[in-house]
C-alpha cells in the first residue's frame, strides 16, 4: 500500500500478475509498452473516481487487482443520484482525457488507425487509453457506463433500477459475446468472461440468501415492493423490542438505500435491542450523519456498554474532527473488552481514524489489544 494524492492505494498481487501476463502473452516491445500503459492509465482511472468522490464530500481509497481497479468512498454526507453518476463519469473521462493528451504529444492522431498503429508505444497507449477507456462507457454492468445509467434509471424505480440492469446487462452481453464470435473478435474473450462472470455473482448476491432475515432485509424488501409504512414498523420494533438472537444485517448495502431506510425512522430515533442499535448507528455513520450517529451510538453505550458501540463514536467524533473526543472514546472502547478484535480491526482499517493512528495514547491502545 502506499498514498498518492491523500489516497491510500492497495496494489494486490494480482494485478503485478496480471501486468506479468500482458508481457508473457506478447512478448515484445509492444507487450512492454501495454502492461506499462495499463498499470499507469489504471491507476489514473481510480484516481478520477478517487478525487470526484472527494469533491462530493466522501473518503476514498483505491485498490488495484487483476483485470480490474476499484475506487471505494464512503460518503460523509449524503451525495445525490447525479453525482453518483458524475463520480462513475470521472474515472473514464479523466482515463481518455490523459491518454488522448499523450498521443497528441506524441504527435499521434488518436482517430486515425494509419498515425496510432505507427509504433509499438503508440498502438499500446491508443489501446491502453481511448479504446480501454471508451468500453469503461458501455452501458452494462459492472463497467461505469452501466453504474451511470444505473443511477439514472433508480430515480425512476428507486430500489429496482440494480436488478434490472444486471438482467438487460447479461442478455446485452450474450449477445455481444455471440456478435464477436461470429465475426472473429474472439480475443476480447477474457473481457466477456469477466464481465459474463462479475454479473452472475452481482445477480446472486441480490437474491434471498437461505439464512435467517434481519429486520432490515425485510424492511428493505418492502421498502423495494412500495410498501413504506410496512418497512417503518418492521423496522421501529425491531429497534424497540430486545431480541435474544438477532439476525445478522448486511451493513454493505448502497448509501442511497440506507438513506431511505434511515428517513423512515421517526425522531428520535427508537432504541431498545442494542444489536438493531449498532446496525442504525452504522448506517448514521455510513452515510454520513455523523453527529447523528455519535450521539446515537453513545445513548446506545450508556445503555449498554460495549465496545463496538463506542468505536463508532470515536469513528464519527474523528470525522467531525474532534480528535480529543475520538480518543477518549477509543480508551472507553477498550475499557468496555467486548470486542478486543473489533476494536483492534476498527483502529487498523477505519479510513477516519486514519489521523490518530500515530497518536501516543491511540498507539498504546492498539498495542493492549489481541492481535
Amino acid at each position: 500500500m502506499f498514498r498518492l494524492l491523500g489516497f491510500d492505494v492497495r496494489v494486490q498481487s494480482g494485478f503485478v500478475i496480471f501486468m506479468v501476463l500482458i508481457v508473457a502473452l506478447y512478448g515484445n516491445e509492444f507487450g512492454f509498452w501495454l502492461a506499462g500503459s495499463v498499470a499507469v492509465l489504471t491507476l489514473i482511472h481510480e484516481l478520477g473516481h478517487a478525487v470526484a468522490a472527494r469533491s462530493a464530500g466522501a473518503d476514498a481509497e483505491i485498490s488495484l487487482g487483476f483485470l480490474a481497479g476499484y475506487a471505494s468512498y464512503r460518503p460523509t454526507r449524503p451525495i445525490s443520484r447525479a453525482r453518483q453518476a458524475w463520480i462513475s463519469f470521472a474515472g473514464p473521462g479523466v482515463h481518455i482525457g490523459v491518454s488522448v493528451a499523450v498521443l497528441l504529444v506524441m504527435g499521434v492522431n488518436p482517430l486515425s488507425r494509419e498515425s496510432f498503429d505507427d509504433s509499438a508505444a503508440a498502438f499500446a497507449i491508443w489501446w491502453a487509453g481511448p479504446a480501454i477507456g471508451m468500453m469503461n462507457l458501455i452501458p452494462v454492468l459492472p463497467l461505469d457506463g452501466g453504474n451511470i445509467v444505473t443511477y439514472g434509471l433508480d430515480a425512476i424505480v428507486p430500489g429496482r433500477a440494480q436488478k434490472l440492469m444486471l438482467y438487460f446487462s447479461i442478455g446485452a452481453t450474450v449477445l455481444g459475446a455471440g456478435w464477436m464470435f461470429l465475426n472473429g473478435y474472439q480475443g476480447f474473450g477474457i473481457f466477456i468472461a469477466f464481465l459474463i462472470i462479475t454479473q452472475l455473482q452481482m445477480l446472486n448476491a441480490t437474491k434471498p440468501q437461505q439464512r435467517a432475515t434481519s429486520a432490515w432485509d425485510v424492511a428493505r424488501q418492502a421498502l423495494d415492493a412500495g410498501k413504506e409504512q410496512k418497512a417503518r414498523r418492521t423496522l421501529v420494533a425491531a429497534l424497540t423490542h430486545p431480541q435474544p438472537i438477532p439476525a445478522p444485517a448486511d451493513l454493505r448495502m448502497p448509501p442511497t438505500l440506507a438513506n431511505r431506510l434511515i428517513e423512515l425512522l421517526p425522531r428520535p430515533l427508537p432504541h431498545g435491542d442494542p444489536g438493531n442499535e449498532y446496525v442504525l448507528a452504522n448506517l448514521l455513520m455510513m452515510t454520513g450523519r455523523y453527529d447523528e450517529a455519535a450521539h446515537y451510538a453513545a445513548g446506545s453505550f450508556g445503555r449498554h456498554p460495549n465496545t463496538l458501540s463506542a468505536a463508532i463514536v470515536a469513528r464519527s467524533a474523528a470525522a467531525l474532527g474532534d480528535h480529543d473526543t475520538a480518543i477518549a472514546w477509543l480508551g472507553s472502547a477498550a475499557d468496555a473488552g467486548t470486542s478486543d478484535d473489533g476494536l483492534a480491526t476498527t483502529i487498523d482499517r477505519a479510513p477516519e481514524l486514519i489521523p490518530l493512528r500515530q497518536h501516543p495514547t491511540v498507539a498504546a491502545i492498539r498495542n493492549s489489544l489481541a492481535r
